[in-house]
């Protein structure tokens, strides 16, 4: 595999010690990293700012059931103390993603997989899909095909993240609940990779079942794509958002607008529309991660999670019309507060800092 290749690597990887590395080492990726390394595995976390330099002195202190555990895997800001590794698991958010794409160079070796944990569209979407869309790139998650080029699709492997966790101060993560990382490959084969990956996350107490991404990944953006972007616009927690009827009928409709697109690209859902709003309501007055990022100033994450929908739409020729409105209502919102587009900038920088 050269920059921008990727094949299933051979038994040589079999023999070896495993190396993951954790791009973007914040809550998620503090959680991930630490429990890899209680395992034994070989785990290196990229971070940066006061969170890594606690991480460096005291190790990282994850707080999980009541309990407190230390672990302590090589934390740095420079991927090249790190080198080439079998894994790169990046747990930024989609937005940051793309500016990270020069640095992760040195890790990345001829073998190297990228696992893409992050909410949304994944920037690989049209990579192994086959038939007319194969080899498309997506503008709204990947600006100029940085990530196509710079990684490329033929490393990835998809990961839907159900985790959550906060860093409660500097080096220290307090796990609150979820332990499931869904992978896939965009082939859909189970190859030696996706298992061997699954199988140091399984040793790690962590569930991650290899399943056909794509539909994994639209399971959890039909709640994404409508409960984020209301829940910034109203303030409102998930509950509220879910169970009041005029918020419910519109994440109503625009759940069906993505299930129409996700449908033309040839997917299939198990649970129906009402049952996921059901779902969602049921998880209580969670605040959502957009609402989250608006209120503490940090980069939303509006792109991956619905401006990529309505790409999609645009290409397969699905209509979008509340999509439409709601995502220009909440562009405008992210803009004002200089969370979105080019007034994004220093909350994206700071975003960066995991």
């Amino acid at each position: 595999m050269g920059r921008a290749g990727g094949r299933a690597p051979d038994r040589e990887r079999e023999r070896q010690p495993m190396k993951i590395a954790i791009y973007g080492a914040g809550a998620t990726g503090g959680y991930l990293g630490a429990k890899l390394a209680l395992a034994g595995i070989d785990a290196t976390l990229i971070a940066r700012g006061p969170h890594l330099a606690a991480m460096q002195a005291d190790g990282v202190r994850l707080r999980e059931a009541g309990n407190e555990v230390v672990a302590r895997p090589l934390c740095t800001d420079d991927p090249s103390q790190a080198g080439a590794q079998d894994f790169v698991i990046v747990t930024l958010k989609a937005h940051s993603a793309p500016g990270v794409v020069d640095a992760m160079q040195p890790l990345l070796g001829p073998e190297t997989a990228v696992v893409t944990a992050q909410n949304g569209v994944p920037w690989w979407y049209f990579h192994g899909v086959g038939g007319e869309w194969e080899g498309r790139r997506l503008q709204s998650v990947d600006p100029g095909g940085r990530q196509w080029s710079g990684i490329g699709p033929g490393r990835a492997i998809g990961c839907v993240v159900y985790v959550a966790s906060e860093i409660e101060e500097p080096g220290v993560i307090r796990h609150l609940y979820g332990n499931r990382f869904t992978l896939g490959e965009p082939s859909g084969r189970k190859t030696a990779r996706v298992k061997a990956l699954s199988g140091a996350f399984r040793k790690a107490g962590l569930r991650a079942p290899v399943r056909r991404i794509r539909e994994e990944i639209w399971v959890k953006l039909l709640g994404n794509v409508c409960f984020n972007p209301i829940s910034a616009l109203t303030l409102a927690t998930l509950d509220r958002v879910a169970t009041e009827p005029g918020t419910r009928g519109v994440a109503r409709a625009m759940m069906e607008e993505a299930r129409a697109i996700a449908e033309a690209l040839g997917v299939r859902f198990r649970i129906d529309v009402e049952r996921r709003i059901d779902g969602a309501a049921a998880v209580g007055a969670h605040r959502t991660s957009m609402l989250q990022d608006l209120e503490r100033g940090r980069a939303m994450e509006i792109d991956a999670l619905v401006t990529a929908v309505q790409e999609l739409g645009r290409l397969v020729g699905v209509a979008t019309p509340t999509i439409d409105v709601v995502l220009a209502l909440v562009q405008q919102r992210a803009a004002v507060a200089g969370l979105w587009g080019e007034r994004s900038a220093v909350a994206a920088k700071r975003s960066l800092a995991f």
